[in-house]
């Protein structure tokens, strides 16, 4: 994938509704684009193929032909970005190693929302015992 003269990119992004829009990023001094030999096919594509973070994500894909994916990657632990075209098998597996993770990341979130609500619950519950709660608080 190039970057224009400008150093702009585009990214088209899903929202939860289903409506897509595209999100323009513009970066001063872009980081040169590494390519797909770094990558571990054996480890996967989530590895880095830098620092070994296991946190990296895609910054754009799109079919490369009927088997194979375009895909640019970046790692948010020491900023490496590379693209190649990758098997659509290995792109896959991909995008299951993401999905994992996207899980992993809600369960986190439901489990801190719901340590959250009980704090504020025995704080509420503690007011109440105390008399600290007045009609004008509502």
């Amino acid at each position: 994938m190039s970057r224009p003269a400008d150093h702009r990119s585009v990214r088209r992004v899903v929202l939860p509704s289903g409506k897509t829009i595209e999100v323009l990023y513009f970066q001063a001094n872009p980081a040169p684009v590494e390519h797909s030999a770094a990558v571990s096919e054996t480890e996967g594509l989530h590895v880095c193929p830098s620092c070994a973070s296991k946190l990296v994500a895609p910054v754009a894909w799109e079919e490369a032909g009927s088997a194979h994916w375009d895909v640019t990657l970046h790692c948010p632990n020491c900023d490496w970005l590379g693209s190649g075209v990758f098997a659509e098998a290995l792109v896959e597996r991909f995008d299951e190693e993401l999905d994992r993770g996207t899980e992993a990341l809600v369960r986190d979130l439901q489990r801190l929302m719901r340590a959250n609500m009980e704090d504020e619950i025995d704080r509420f519950v503690a007011a109440l015992g105390a008399d600290q709660i007045w009609p004008m608080d509502f």
